[in-house]
């Protein structure tokens, strides 16, 4: 992986997310976020940051640092090695709707609002 695929990239593409997602606006007497204004189709009635469906890459690590940063050792039959967020990002493009990842990381393919 190299160039936007980068981790690097993927974490300060996090960062931007969760700052705009901090933003606010002055509009017509009264301050507007995110929440606001968000399609949040799980929580419509009182949606927080997390339950506002925003489309990105890092959504299949739930936004979650951390998550992206995780690394295990895994053995399948012969081949053993260490899988990371490569290996999760590779089964989730191909796997959007899983639940738990097939590698030693077992995390979930859905995004933080819950959503694909």
């Amino acid at each position: 992986f190299s160039g936007v695929l980068a981790q690097d990239v993927l974490l300060a593409l996090l960062e931007l997310q969760e700052e705009l997602a901090g933003t606010t606006a002055w509009v017509q007497g009264r301050n507007v976020t995110l929440q606001d204004v968000c399609y949040a189709p799980l929580n419509p009635a009182a949606p927080g940051v997390g339950d506002c469906a925003v489309s990105s890459v890092t959504q299949y690590f739930q936004n979650n640092r951390s998550h992206l940063a995780l690394s295990a050792w895994q053995q399948d039959g012969k081949l053993q090695g260490t899988v990371d967020w490569h290996d999760h990002l590779i089964y989730c493009v191909n796997s959007p709707l899983s639940f738990k990842d097939i590698t030693a990381l077992e995390l979930s393919c859905m995004a933080e609002y819950g959503g694909p």
